[in-house]
Order: C-alpha cells, then sequence, then structure tokens
C-alpha cells in the first residue's frame, strides 16, 4: 500500500521508519513507544499509521513483512518521507518526526 507516491526518484530505504508500537499506550517505554503516554493511541496499526499520514500530506509506505526487532511478534511497519534528495521537507508543516506528533 501506498500513499503520496510522489518520491522524487529517492530510495526509500532512506525514509524514515515508523513501527506502531512507537505509538502504543499500552507499550512502555522500555518496549519501545516512543511519544508521550498522553499523546499515543491504543493498538495502533499500519493502516491507521497510513491515513494519519495520507492526512498530513506525507508520502508513506507500508512495509507488512517487516517486523520489529524487539518483538518479532509485532509484524509491519511505515517508511514515511519527510525529506526530498535535496534535504527540504516534503510538508513544510511537517519538518520533523518530533512535529508531525505535535500535529496529529
Amino acid at each position: 500500500m501506498d500513499v503520496g507516491g510522489r518520491d522524487g526518484g529517492s530510495s526509500i530505504k532512506k525514509w524514515d521508519i515508523i513501527y506502531p508500537v512507537y505509538l502504543n499506550s499500552k507499550k512502555t517505554v522500555a518496549e519501545g513507544r516512543r511519544i508521550a503516554a498522553a499523546k499515543a493511541c491504543a493498538d495502533p496499526t499500519c493502516n491507521e499509521i497510513l491515513d494519519s499520514c495520507a492526512y498530513l500530506k506525507i508520502p508513506c509506505k507500508i512495509e507488512q513483512d517487516k517486523a520489529y526487532p524487539r518483538d518479532f511478534f509485532q509484524r509491519g511497519r511505515v517508511r514515511v518521507q519527510l525529506k526530498n534528495e535535496a534535504g527540504s521537507p516534503v510538508n513544510p508543516a511537517i519538518r520533523t518526526k518530533i512535529s508531525m506528533d505535535n500535529n496529529l
């Protein structure tokens, strides 16, 4: 599944990775959560992250066959393109993953 496929020729391997566990309010920081529990949601899916990226107009792609390194039963991750080849933001309102968190 792909949203905003205007990758501008950049390699998808250079895109940022977001695992659903990063946003899971049921996980602790030690288990992999990366944002405040108050801003996280319970059991997010790759499709929900994809919908959020589509809303923010950020090119993204789901990789269902990839697993979270700390928990191999957690399948799927989302690659997001925050910057193009020149290093400028794809969406000027979203410059980093942290600012992406603040816009949701």
